[in-house]
């Protein structure tokens, strides 16, 4: 069989996948502080064949999260809160988001929406009934009496976090004191291009289509050598 059909598939394959997660982005277009996530390929030399006609096959390579930061929001809720800057919320259980809606639950602890606890410089943070203020970098007030700070960090080394399930990160890495603002109130945006996006999708779906067509005249070529073999 034409080894060109494989280098087509592989390609085909990768394209879709490209495709699907394009997809996934504009679909979050509006989700709160999502961070785009983007694919990138390599190509490698399937056999010594390869190397004479300058023919590879393609694979993905690494998922990689663009932390760029969205656009600041304000929502009036004093339970929000976005971040302005390079760094990360710290959580419960060595977890990490930049997803601000946060609120507090039945025992009046500070937690994301999903339910995990926000850390402070003391651990998860209690507050008490009465009137929350954040501060600048974190400090949380209540009733003009210091509660705590949130704890916020950064790591040197963003392409390892692992990509967001339900916008939280894990990372086995130190982690390093963040420079970023607190914004009381507000909420970040996520920092999808939707035009960019769609240019990306749109150019995706046609080399996906040229290669599936690829594929249709390698297969036809081979049926018709196997035709004149048996001749």
């Amino acid at each position: 069989m034409n080894q060109g059909i494989f280098i087509a598939l592989s390609g085909a394959i990768l394209k879709e996948s490209q495709v699907e997660l394009t997809a996934q982005n504009l679909s979050n277009s509006s989700s709160m502080a999502y961070k785009k996530t983007n694919i990138s390929f390599k190509d490698y030399l399937s056999n010594a064949e390869s190397v004479q006609n300058g023919t590879a096959m393609t694979e993905v390579a690494r998922l990689t999260v663009d932390f760029t930061n969205g656009e600041i929001t304000p929502t009036g809720n004093p339970f929000d809160i976005a971040l302005e800057g390079s760094g990360f919320i710290a959580l419960d259980n060595k977890q990490y988001t930049r997803r601000g809606d946060l609120r507090k639950d039945m025992e009046g602890y500070l937690t994301t929406k999903g339910g995990i606890r926000v850390l402070g410089q003391n651990g998860p943070i209690e507050v008490p009934p009465g009137k929350m203020e954040i501060g600048l970098k974190g400090e949380v007030v209540v009733d003009n009496k210091p509660v705590d700070t949130i704890k916020l960090v950064d790591f040197a080394d963003k392409k390892s976090l692992t990509p967001p399930s339900n916008y939280i990160y894990k990372t086995d890495q130190a982690e390093n004191p963040a420079k970023v603002v607190v914004r009381q109130n507000c909420l970040e945006s996520s920092n999808i291009d939707i035009f960019q996006e769609m240019v990306k999708i749109v150019s995706s779906m046609r080399e996906f289509q040229a290669l599936q067509k690829a594929i249709q005249s390698f297969d036809e070529l081979t049926l018709k050598m196997t035709e004149v073999a048996r001749i």
